[in-house]
């Protein structure tokens, strides 16, 4: 049996600057005791309609920044899940990472599915699969907003054996089908858990919609957000997923639908 107390914090979008965001998620950890883990939005600790300009520059204030995120997790004994805007050599990546309750770095996902837009231009495509890991006994994953609306992209983690898969996102208001009915569709065509966290309000004339949701691995939404910044909570209990998988095998039966070559 494997229970992970989860949390996921819906930001305000006019939090202003680096400084601003982490004061913000150190409230957010004294506010929320007894989670084992808390997801915040795509490049939470920058913005993420800040502009390229202070996106270059926040990306090179995150050594510090992360090292007082880890320092964070730590004192809370709380695993950490958020996006940052990430400086590799020339490179500067929309990467998603995952600090666990002793303040160390579990997962570094860069995203490889870039939507048009300034993303394109701004940041260079990770090359990596996503990886899974191992916390508090349920196996997790990392996708950064766009890359969930693949089907793709979570059934290649549900054959990894994930069982809970955490999307930061930045989701613009025009765009509710995607929070409202294609998450909890991923959940349920895999039986996992995916948790996708969004920003709220407005950002630099970008207007979030809200509406984070922990979604169950029967596709049932086990907590939703509005349209203003919460925190929502549940727990994710594993021990659902197989007998839901055995009464609906659409992992093991979709290999059947695969095209043949003649």
């Amino acid at each position: 049996m494997a229970r992970l107390r989860l949390g996921l914090w819906q930001s305000p979008g006019e939090l202003d600057g680096v400084e601003a965001r982490l004061a913000w998620l150190r409230v957010q950890c004294e506010a929320s005791p007894g989670l084992d883990l808390a997801l915040l939005p795509e490049l939470f600790l920058s913005g993420y309609n800040a502009g390229p300009a202070a996106l270059s520059a926040a990306a090179d204030q995150m050594p510090a920044l992360l090292a007082s995120v880890a320092a964070l997790a730590r004192t809370h004994g709380l695993a950490l899940a958020f996006g940052y805007p990430e400086r590799a050599g020339d490179a500067l990546y929309n990467t998603a990472c995952l600090i666990d309750a002793t303040g160390t770095v579990q997962l570094r996902h860069r995203k490889r599915v870039l939507p048009p837009g300034f993303e394109a231009t701004c940041f260079a495509v990770g090359e990596r699969a996503p990886e899974v890991v191992a916390l508090c006994g349920v196996r997790v994953a990392l996708l950064v907003c766009f890359e969930v609306e693949f089907p793709e992209a979570v059934r290649a983690l549900a054959r990894a054996d994930a069982e809970l898969v955490l999307v930061p996102t930045a989701l613009g208001d025009a765009w509710g089908i995607v929070a409202q009915q294609v998450v909890p569709t991923r959940a349920f065509e895999n039986s996992l858990f995916v948790a996708y966290a969004n920003h709220a309000g407005v950002e630099q004339g970008e207007r979030y919609l809200g509406e984070s949701c922990i979604v169950s691995a029967t596709g049932a939404c086990l907590a939703r957000a509005g349209a203003e910044p919460t925190r929502l909570f549940a727990e994710i209990d594993t021990d659902i997923i197989a007998p839901w998988r055995a009464r609906l095998p659409f992992l093991a039966q979709s290999a059947a639908l695969r095209p043949t070559t003649g």
